[in-house]
């Protein structure tokens, strides 16, 4: 079994407007072989809770002005730092980047075939690593002039 083509929309469509919201990470595996509950798997990660809030509601906006679909379940809001968003024939993962560091679901799924993204969610691979060595430099400027 293979992901549906809807489901190929929809991850596409998910994965744009992540990136759109500079979302770190963005990679979708088909999980269709593995589990009977949802075709697809979208991750996405963000650097504070802000940005994994902002990332949430561009993918649902988009999804549902342009596929007129909407979540059938929304978990993880009042935290912001795991934020699951539910559409049945896929499942979208925002995650703050130290939840996705700790829980590394692409592990899990890695055995999995992953779905082609649009260039733009593509280019976001390895911004977390390029946000963490900043933060880190401007940390040791920091400590240099206090």
């Amino acid at each position: 079994m293979t992901a549906t083509d809807r489901s190929i929309e929809l991850i596409q469509a998910a994965a744009q407007a992540a990136a759109d919201k500079l979302a770190h990470d963005v990679i979708a595996y088909d999980v269709s072989d593995v589990l009977s509950i949802t075709d697809a798997f979208l991750l996405a990660s963000a650097p504070n809770d802000r940005q994994v809030k902002s990332i949430v509601d561009e993918i649902e906006e988009r999804l549902l002005k342009e596929l007129g679909a909407k979540p059938v379940r929304r978990e993880g809001d009042r935290d912001a730092r795991w934020v699951l968003l539910d559409y049945v024939d896929i499942v979208v993962h925002v995650q703050h980047s130290e939840e996705r560091v700790f829980y590394a679901l692409e592990r899990l799924w890695k055995d999995c075939p992953e779905i082609a993204l649009p260039d733009d969610a593509v280019a976001t691979r390895g911004k977390a690593d390029e946000h963490a060595r900043a933060q880190a430099a401007e940390g040791d400027l920091d400590g240099d002039l206090s």
